[in-house]
């Protein structure tokens, strides 16, 4: 599997793509080519492994996207749990289909700072569930971008 670190990440160039993996959709996001801004894209509703994963790389190849940033739920004291496990397993799945470098990001209480945003604009409950999943990959997605922007 190609994860790679933030260096590595800083290293390189083009548009990256978020994705923020839950049971039952995958939330996506990009950044444009200079990496300021992450956008939400749109939700993919999963039904099965292989066409989940032809669609995501569909979007990826569309985007011309150079790296692939999962979202990793951990634990609130930072340990890994199951869902983290889940994660980390979907992307050896997808790395086993393609060489793309993947770079994990803590994504605790994303869907809960979306959520809550969403809330605050007095979003009705069905347009917040349409949303919330490619938002919080937009989310997981930016706090890479900033990241990449302080370093030195």
């Amino acid at each position: 599997m190609a994860i790679i670190d933030i260096d590595i990440l800083a290293a390189s160039s083009g548009p990256l793509m978020g994705l923020d993996p839950g049971t039952k959709t995958l939330g996506i996001a990009i950044s444009d080519a200079t990496r300021l801004i992450a956008s939400p894209l749109e939700t993919i509703k999963r039904k099965k492994f292989t066409p989940d994963a032809a669609k995501l790389f569909d979007i990826y190849d569309a985007k011309g996207a150079s790296a692939l940033i999962i979202g990793l739920p951990l634990n609130m004291d930072g340990s890994s749990g199951p869902r983290a496990q889940s994660v980390k397993d979907l992307a050896h799945n997808l790395s086993s289909l393609r060489d793309v470098p993947i770079f994990f990001w803590d994504e605790r209480l994303s869907t809960a700072a979306v959520t809550r945003t969403l809330l605050e604009a007095d979003s009705s409950r069905s347009k917040r569930a349409e949303a919330v999943d490619k938002l919080a990959a937009s989310y997981i997605l930016q706090g890479v971008l900033d990241r990449l922007r302080a370093s030195p």
